[in-house]
């Protein structure tokens, strides 16, 4: 099997993305951290009548809320990352992982039309890959210099 090729072919939906969990804007941050513990998740999208205006992290909460002092009281739309970037069902799975890595995302929503259908998270990449490609990543050699650079003890 040709990693590249499968990457560019196979498409977002074959990750089987997980359901998207939702919180309105208007939701204290509260309900989101409640939400995130219960389902054991580190994101929820911020929807508005069904379309997608945000994204909740856990990064967000550590960085936009604790770091700043915010009560957790305050409204998800003061703390959330708006208009973040999606892909759709059908786009390759490369192309997930180019935005992830360029944007330095753990999680993409999965949206038709606007409207969230799921998300991929990093943690699906990766399983596909040892999945599919069990060889290729069980053979890797532990670091990228295989041999010691000078020698060691006395």
């Amino acid at each position: 099997m040709d990693l590249a090729r499968n990457l560019k072919g196979e498409t977002v939906s074959r990750l089987y993305p997980s359901q998207p969990l939702i919180v309105q804007r208007g939701q204290p941050v509260a309900d989101a951290v409640k939400l995130m513990r219960e389902k054991k998740v580190g994101c929820v999208l911020v929807c508005e009548q069904r379309r997608i205006v945000g994204i909740f992290t856990e990064r967000d909460l550590l960085r936009r809320v604790l770091a700043q002092g915010l009560p957790v009281t305050t409204p998800i739309e003061e703390c959330m990352t708006p208009d973040p970037v999606s892909v759709h069902p059908k786009d390759s799975i490369s192309c997930a992982i180019r935005y992830m890595q360029k944007g330095g995302y753990r999680h993409l929503p999965v949206v038709i039309d606007d409207k969230p259908v799921g998300i991929l998270s990093v943690k699906r990449i990766v399983h596909y890959l040892v999945e599919h490609f069990p060889t290729m990543v069980y053979n890797l050699p532990p670091h990228s210099q295989p041999y010691q650079p000078k020698r060691e003890g006395a």
